[in-house]
């Protein structure tokens, strides 16, 4: 029998136990090959509404179970990340269309951010105030009960793990709603080893449905907070949504960072990180370098080596292939990515390499005179295409930067790294790298966009995850009864 166990959670959700879904059940596919892997529970509304009744009535006892058993828990998924990471892995690389590498860094993660929350539970929960009157006056952080968190297909692990497990030691409750086109690597996965773990029945469910259930969750009366990660124009949704209901949404959302290349860049060194950063995972991050930013004395040669590089990025299935590049996640996002290429050429963006496409395999692709007005490059593609753009002064280099809805994350490339400093400090984002691309996390580092990138950092670290998922409540003790005038 393998971890995961496929009679599990074959037509089944988790909600501490394997239970029949509303929704049915629905293939579970390999991008790479169209194959059907298995068949995985679908949720439906009905089910969200049964799954936050048990977990509002067990969430009083999780959080009152002693904090070094809550620690032990994330310790000991910590673990299980790491023990069962062959099997998991070729669930990453089949189901999600990761190549090994980045299915490798997704485990990592996991484990790490599994092992940062086995620290909350022993952070200090709250101060003492000074007060007018005689009494005792603090601050106690308090779970916030129950926590929806939405995740979706890119990087299924990681985006969903990153919330549940802060939210799980700080003694919430957890609902979760994995993008069904990675109902197992993103959602079962997380069920099986926190069930290994030992947490207990009813505190964690994990619910793969449509935007109905998405619906469902963010609306529950049980739910007071929810995590989303996934597209702008679905963050709104779900922010107004969560609005309407009074409901804190911590919104993690699209992107089109920048990356700007200064004149005094290595490109011997900067060739690298420009096209992992452009790339990495077929572009389908939300960090993905949206946008080269590139002197225009170097702009040339930079063009020529970048459009080199992609051209020579194998691409092909992961599972069975040495190559850098798997597939895209499904038809209709190759559809929409090619459709941002085309129509950036016919907008007059150079097309130098790639651009071209056999089933759900897109070839790294290098559009050159990418800038304002064209397609690519004002928005979000999602695919592996690097719009690149020119400019002459470091002010310009500002503007085309900070030019966007987006405020996600931002890469600088330069010989000064003082330089590199100060030039972020004028470009709003939610995350700077200097002399590195823009796809970068660690599990300890406060993670979130400004704008249209969604509503600031709020996962990694103790500070940005206990204000994620917790409540401040104000608390009083007297030695006597007060008394008032009346």
């Amino acid at each position: 029998m393998t971890f995961l166990d496929e009679e599990k959670w074959t037509g089944r959700i988790f909600t501490g136990d394997w239970v029949q879904g509303a929704g049915g059940d629905a293939p579970v596919v390999e991008p790479a090959t169209g194959a059907e892997l298995g068949r995985a529970g679908r949720a439906a509304p009905a089910d969200v509404t049964t799954s936050a009744a048990m977990a509002a009535e067990a969430q009083s006892a999780w959080a009152a179970t002693p904090f070094q058993e809550r620690a032990a828990i994330l310790r000991r998924a910590g673990d299980l990340w790491q023990e069962h990471a062959e099997e998991l892995r070729g669930w990453l690389v089949r189901e999600a269309g990761s190549i090994p590498g980045k299915a490798d860094f997704e485990l990592h993660v996991a484990a790490q951010e599994c092992y940062e929350a086995a620290a909350l539970p022993s952070h200090s929960v709250g101060e003492l105030l000074p007060s007018e009157a005689p009494r005792l006056s603090m601050v106690r952080r308090v779970p916030a009960g129950l926590v929806g968190v939405i995740s979706p297909f890119n990087a299924p692990l990681i985006l969903a793990i990153r919330s549940v497990a802060p939210a799980l030691a700080l003694g919430n409750c957890v609902l979760l709603k994995p993008d069904p086109r990675t109902a197992v690597c993103g959602g079962f996965a997380l069920a099986r080893v926190f069930e290994e773990a030992g947490l207990p029945a009813g505190v964690l469910h994990v619910l793969p449905g449509g935007a109905d259930t998405g619906a469902a969750l963010v609306e529950d009366p049980h739910v007071r907070v929810i995590s989303f990660t996934g597209s702008t124009a679905a963050g709104r949704a779900v922010g107004e949504l969560a609005g309407r209901h009074l409901k804190r949404a911590h919104l993690e959302l699209g992107g089109n960072s920048a990356l700007v290349v200064l004149e005094d860049a290595d490109l011997d060194a900067a060739m690298s990180a420009a096209a992992w950063g452009s790339f990495f995972h077929q572009g389908q991050i939300c960090m993905t370098t949206g946008r080269h930013l590139v002197h225009a004395s170097i702009y040339d040669e930079y063009v020529e080596r970048l459009a080199d590089k992609a051209e020579h990025l194998p691409v092909g299935n992961p599972a069975t292939d040495q190559v850098a590049l798997g597939p895209i996640i499904d038809a209709a996002q190759r559809d929409k990515i090619h459709g941002l290429v085309t129509g950036s050429v016919d907008a007059g963006a150079k097309l130098v390499a790639g651009g071209t496409y056999e089933d759900l395999f897109y070839k790294a692709t290098v559009l050159a005179d990418a800038g304002p007005s064209v397609p690519a490059y004002d928005n979000e593609v999602f695919g592996p295409v690097a719009p690149v753009a020119k400019f002459s002064t470091v002010d310009e280099a500002v503007r085309l930067a900070a030019d966007s809805e987006y405020g996600l994350s931002l890469g600088i490339i330069t010989a000064d790294v003082n330089r590199g400093l100060a030039l972020a400090d004028r470009i709003p984002t939610g995350i700077a790298h200097i002399n590195d691309q823009t796809v970068n996390d660690e599990a300890l580092a406060p993670f979130g966009g400004v704008a249209a990138s969604g509503t600031g950092s709020r996962f990694g670290g103790a500070s940005a995850n206990i204000e994620a998922f917790t409540e401040t409540r104000w608390v009083t003790a007297r030695g006597d009864v007060a008394g008032y005038p009346f």
